[in-house]
């Protein structure tokens, strides 16, 4: 998946050419750097690749099976300077799972979380989200990102990934959480021709579909003279995935009137306390009190905590993922290499939302039932309502059409100019870009509404139903009918987020002899970045009133009832009539007539804010330290890395169809040094100690001030309003690691390491009342803005290993198991606001975000000549996931409860080439619930979703 669109823009013809000067100077500089290799005299030197980034190259790609696929990655780890962790895949086109983050959670230090529309999209290493892609060593994003949108990527077109949890002088500076490095394949990669040909189709139980997936990779390479050589190589895939996600969410708590009260507060029971009526404080970290009794502080009126609404939601629709790679390698002699490589990345997304929306609150039409109500024991918190007499509901059909396309270009060379020096030079262009349409149109309930509800009635899952209403003609329990539904509001929204970067790369590797130090890296990298954003805005109403049956007989297909929503699994409405968000996309000319448009609506896309940033860095490390302490080697690298990086801004507010435009520039300059040394105790047991320090820059749209207002559709009185921060400084962190590894063989090893990050200027938001005047008038807002306001602590230990044992008994070769173990400890500094002036009344000190205390994995492997087998089983404690927006009584943190994963695969050879692959993901077929606040679960139940099992059957042919 690809950008979430908040506010967009474009680049200007400025920053273009820019852009076409840097590029022309970067290919001249890599001509030059050619011809120098080109020309130099004397005899050649055996050359061994040089690493870029000190990335452990495999030379020729043969891996094949569990075991072989442990043995590299095991390498990989022994032989990088830096805390690495790798996954290596089992063979051509064989990763273990459908996209790099479904694999990474079996590594140490890495948890995921956040799974919707088929794929898992997010990933922390170390309890840190914010992560440097890398493609072959070279930076890559997705549109106005600062990173790769990593469920984009097809696991056909990975040869490793590497995780890089430490940082050399020699890597990107930004990434506090660290480097993660997708390797493609090469031509060299492969002693001669290779032609591998893969189909899978997935069947997806919530649509019960079935989708491809197919790639196909062609490789040869030439001899070139008498000791040049010459290889092309492409690889393809195209994966789609069909995809229904279900959820059901009792909303948010905000205060009612315990029964009947005197004057001046309520005579109905159970009416709700609005803020701006009587003033309570909304937002709070813990919430409004919950002890029986409560009172709104400085009165008497007794109140009671209960939702403002309960929602369902069912989205359905088809992502696909075309990716490309093209490969060219020439090597005229033994001394130098030049590599061309093209590289390209779509996303599509193509959604229908249906929500079924019903407001829980209203207090204006009591009865005797009214007081049918249930508080959870020894509390103020309402479990259930029995009845609630004509509350309004409105259903709403969403078409959403998303679309991505990256493109990556590099030519780069490497030289061999002496015996003892190297030179690598790499000119790299990309350019992303990111395009969403979305059509939304409400009905709104045209009958009484009467509704029974018990917001927590089976660990966390709701009940809710209407009600038929007696003496009435129509049965207002069916809210299947199309004529109970009316045509209201609609909302018409476009968005185009773009990135492109040129960049130049040069480095030199020298072999020295000055005592313990033997060889030193040096380099430059000059990046020139650009990012814009661009939206536009409409919405109205429709000019006739008229019920969904009416107004499907005039555009038939417009209205959809669905059926089966939550697959029984809970008490809530399993049918409802909304919009058919699929025919509204399809057909949204016809129905833009029937509707007036605010004044406030504008069609064009419409520039929000563009961005210009360039970072030069230049680093000198001592590659290489080499000695013997107690006859054992001591060796490690160190360094310094310089970065300057200045960054110009230009923002437009397109409210009220003004343009008006404000500049701004940031600039910063840092020394960040690194460290790394491995000991070996015995040649088995290897001790490591790492330090380093990184940054990292603020996303582009966090700098945007300009800012949205959003009136509340919950009657609560308080919008909420959002923008970013041009003011908005780097974060830095320093990091210390320490780790103990001890390899049994080639194939078996067990790690246990220690980190600790010290994090200065992280950014989090600040809250405060603001009045807005728009189109309709003033209104209350809450106003959320970034700031570098907290300081945080971040540390943990993992403990890892593969056993892959030889020598076992007939029955039990080729058995094996791998595992890890992380313990995380975070905590910030938090800034406590007045929410009427926004200054700072204190601090709290809470967890970071996405952050589990504990998680594990564990893989049991079978693998003989022809037959292997594997299943894994991931699980990660219950965690802060995000804020609610502060508007309401209860707790302000979400919690997600923890998650689990149980993964299978079985693999048979049938002959050499061909191969048979059987995979089923999420096999414990789990419903996921967060809550609000640390110990909500039961009392503060907030949403519930299923993820839903896939099967896969594949075949992979290779010659």
């Amino acid at each position: 998946m690809t950008p979430t669109p908040q506010s967009p823009s474009i680049g200007s013809p400025a920053s273009g050419r820019k852009a076409t000067g840097l590029s022309l100077t970067l290919l001249l500089a890599l001509t030059s750097g050619a011809n120098t290799g080109l020309a130099q005299s004397g005899p050649a030197a055996p050359v061994t690749t040089v690493p870029s980034e000190e990335t452990v190259l495999l030379e020729t790609f043969q891996v094949t099976g569990l075991r072989s696929s442990a043995m590299k990655a095991i390498e990989v780890k022994r032989e990088n300077p830096q805390f690495t962790d790798s996954i290596v895949a089992e063979d051509i086109g064989k990763f273990p799972d459908n996209n790099v983050i479904e694999s990474l959670q079996r590594m140490s230090g890495i948890q995921v979380t956040d799974y919707g529309r088929g794929n898992i999209t997010g990933v922390t290493v170390r309890g840190l989200p914010d992560i440097t892609t890398t493609l072959n060593g070279r930076n890559i994003f997705t549109a106005s990102g600062l990173s790769l949108s990593l469920q984009d990527m097809p696991a056909t077109l990975i040869k490793q990934v590497d995780v890089m949890k430490t940082r050399a002088a020699s890597h990107i500076e930004t990434g506090m959480a660290g480097v993660l490095d997708i390797q493609t394949f090469r031509p060299f990669d492969f002693s001669g021709s290779k032609i591998s040909l893969s189909a899978k189709g997935t069947y997806q139980e919530q649509r019960d579909r079935f989708d491809p997936n197919l790639s196909a990779l062609v490789s040869n390479r030439w001899k070139v003279g008498s000791e040049g050589k010459l290889g092309a190589l492409l690889n393809i895939s195209y994966l789609t995935t069909t995809y229904k996600d279900q959820s059901a969410n009792p909303g948010a708590q905000v205060l009612f009137a315990k029964g009947a009260q005197p004057a001046p507060a309520w005579p109905e029971p159970y009416a709700r306390i609005f803020p701006d009526v009587v003033p309570w404080s909304t937002g709070l970290v813990n919430g409004m009190p919950t002890a029986p009794g409560s009172t709104i502080p400085g009165t008497n009126v007794e109140y009671v905590l209960s939702r403002d609404a309960i929602f369902f939601n069912e989205s359905k629709g088809q992502t696909s993922r075309p990716g490309a790679n093209f490969s060219l390698q020439y090597a005229p002699n033994k001394d130098s290499e030049y590599t061309f490589e093209a590289f390209y990345l779509g996303y599509r997304n193509h959604n229908y939302s249906n929500l079924l929306f019903s407001f829980v609150d209203w207090w204006g039409a009591p009865s005797p039932a009214t007081l049918d109500v249930t508080l959870y024991p020894g509390t103020n918190i309402v479990q259930r309502r029995g009845y609630i007499g004509d509350v309004f509901s409105f259903t709403s059909g969403d078409h959403t059409d998303q679309r991505t396309d990256s493109f990556q270009y590099s030519l780069g060379g490497k030289w061999t100019l002496t015996p003892d020096f190297k030179l690598t030079t790499e000119a790299v262009f990309q350019d992303s870009e990111y395009t969403a349409n979305n059509f939304f149109i409400r009905a709104n309930r045209n009958v009484r509404n009467d509704v029974s509800v018990n917001f927590n009635a089976d660990a966390g899952l709701p009940a809710f139903r209407y009600l038929d209403v007696t003496g009435t003609a129509v049965d207002e329990s069916r809210v299947d009918n199309p004529s109970t539904w009316s045509l209201a509001h609609m909302w018409d929204q476009g968005f185009r987020n773009t990135g492109s970067a040129a960049t130049l790369t040069s480095e030199g590797l020298l072999n020295v002899d000055w005592g313990i130090i033997k060889k030193l890296r040096f380099g430059i990298r000059i990046d020139q970045r650009e990012a814009a954003e661009s939206a536009r805005f409409a919405e109205g109403d429709p000019t006739v009133g008229t019920d969904l049956a009416t107004f499907n007989t005039r555009l038939p297909g417009v209205v959809s009832v669905n059926n089966g929503f939550y697959d029984g699994r809970a008490a809530i409405p399993t049918t409802w009539a909304s919009i058919n968000g699929d025919y509204s996309g399809d057909n949204s000319d016809a129905i833009r007539k029937l509707y007036s448009f605010t004044n406030t609506s504008y069609w064009r896309l419409k520039e929000s804010f563009a961005i210009e940033e360039l970072t030069s860095a230049a680093y000198l490390q001592v590659d290489q330290l080499k000695t013997e302490i107690a006859g054992r080697k001591l060796s490690g690298q160190f360094g310094l890395r310089l970065v300057d990086i200045k960054t110009e801004m230009e923002f437009t507010n397109p409210a009220f169809n003004r343009f008006d435009r404000t500049t701004g520039d940031a600039g910063v300059t840092k020394l960040l040094p690194s460290a790394a040394l491995s000991y070996e105790i015995t040649r088995q047991f290897v001790a490591r100690v790492g330090y380093g320090e990184t940054i990292r820059r603020p996303g582009f749209n966090d700098l945007n001030p300009l800012i949205t207002y959003t009136r509340d559709v919950t009657n609560l009185g308080l919008g909420t309003a959002g923008g970013g921060n041009p003011d908005l400084k780097p974060t830095t962190s320093k990091n210390y690691d320490l780790a103990l590894e001890y390899y049994f063989d080639e194939s078996s090893m067990i790690h246990a390491n220690y980190f600790r990050k010290k994090i200065d200027g992280l950014v989090v938001g600040s809250y405060r009342r603001v009045t807005y005047t728009d189109s309709i008038g003033p209104y209350n807002y809450v106003l959320s803005q970034p700031t570098n306001a907290s300081n945080g602590k971040l540390e943990g230990f993992e403990i890892g290993g593969k056993y892959y044992p030889k020598d076992l008994p007939f029955g039990l070769s080729g058995l094996g198991v791998e595992g890890s173990y992380t313990h995380l400890k975070s905590s910030q500094d938090v800034p406590l606001y007045n929410p009427a002036t926004g200054l700072v009344i204190g601090t709290q000190n809470t967890p970071f975000y996405a952050v589990s205390p504990d998680s594990f994995s564990t893989t049991l492997a079978y693998e003989r000549s022809k037959f292997s087998a594997r299943a894994s089983y991931t699980w990660r404690s219950a965690f802060h996931h995000h804020n609610e927006a502060a508007l309401f009584a209860n707790p302000l943190y979400v919690y997600n409860s923890a998650e689990r994963s149980l993964t299978a695969q079985l693999s048979y050879k049938v002959t050499k080439n061909l191969s048979i692959d059987l995979e089923g993901t999420n096999l414990t077929d789990d419903v996921q619930h967060s809550y609000y606040g640390k110990n909500g679960a039961t009392v503060h139940n907030f949403n519930n979703w299923i993820v839903g099992r896939t099967f896969s059957l594949g075949a992979r042919y290779s010659f």
